[in-house]
């Protein structure tokens, strides 16, 4: 079992019967679901609902038997896991790498408790070492957006898939990847000037939203808790 189906498993823990639950994605995600899948299956779990974060994530739920429903039927979530792409020590967050940030970000903000599934090379000092910055933009008129980013101290470029063409969410809309050098110097800040910026749909600056982060290292798994606690 590798360190991301380790991750999984554990969150699998935090799981009761009768829950309603936000279903990320991505590649550790994806193991949660498969795992969650199979306990429903097998009769260890009843009663689970559960509301997808993309696409991929519904087709995969569906195709293993998870109920799902839309987060209007059940607003208020016993719990939501996710991957992440980077945490630091205050529980924050840079995710997006799987394109699926926006609806993510509207699911997850109504969760009671926030379950965050990473291995230990996810964990940073500060966000923006580890890699970029995606963030969602509509498709008029991008091209100033990526050029107002990159006076933000970062490199922003449009993500391309292999063959060349915008890589596109399941909202219609493009993605740009930023790359701040060793750190993003003040997440909130740039939280806030992102969210000002006509055209800029969401970022992937998760911030004051995880309660709950198991780390799956090559020696055991952790489980760290907020020190405010869950929701």
């Amino acid at each position: 079992m590798n360190l991301k189906q380790q991750a999984a498993q554990k969150a699998l823990t935090f799981v009761q019967s009768g829950m309603t639950l936000g279903l990320g994605s991505g590649s550790t995600t994806a193991y949660f679901v498969d795992m969650l899948g199979e306990s429903i299956q097998q009769g260890r779990l009843t009663h689970i609902k559960g509301v997808p974060t993309s696409t991929a994530t519904a087709e995969q739920a569906r195709a293993i038997g998870i109920p799902l429903i839309p987060l209007s039927k059940h607003p208020n979530l016993d719990l939501a896991v996710d991957g992440a792409d980077e945490v630091d020590p205050h529980f924050n967050l840079i995710k997006g790498l799987g394109r699926a940030l926006l609806r993510e970000k509207i699911v997850e903000i109504h969760a009671q408790r926030f379950v965050i599934i990473i291995d230990e090379s996810k964990l940073v000092t500060t966000l923006g070492q580890r890699g970029p910055l995606p963030l969602e933009l509509v498709k008029f008129e991008y091209e100033v957006q990526i050029d107002w980013l990159n006076t933000l101290g970062c490199r922003a470029e449009l993500w391309l898939e292999d063959d060349g063409t915008p890589a596109i969410t399941d909202n219609g809309n493009y993605l740009v990847r930023c790359w701040f050098g060793n750190a993003i110097p003040d997440a909130y800040v740039l939280a806030d000037t992102l969210a000002r910026r006509p055209g800029i749909v969401e970022h992937g600056l998760f911030l004051d939203m995880a309660d709950t982060v198991i780390v799956a290292g090559s020696d055991q798994v952790s489980v760290l808790e907020h020190p405010k606690g869950a929701k």
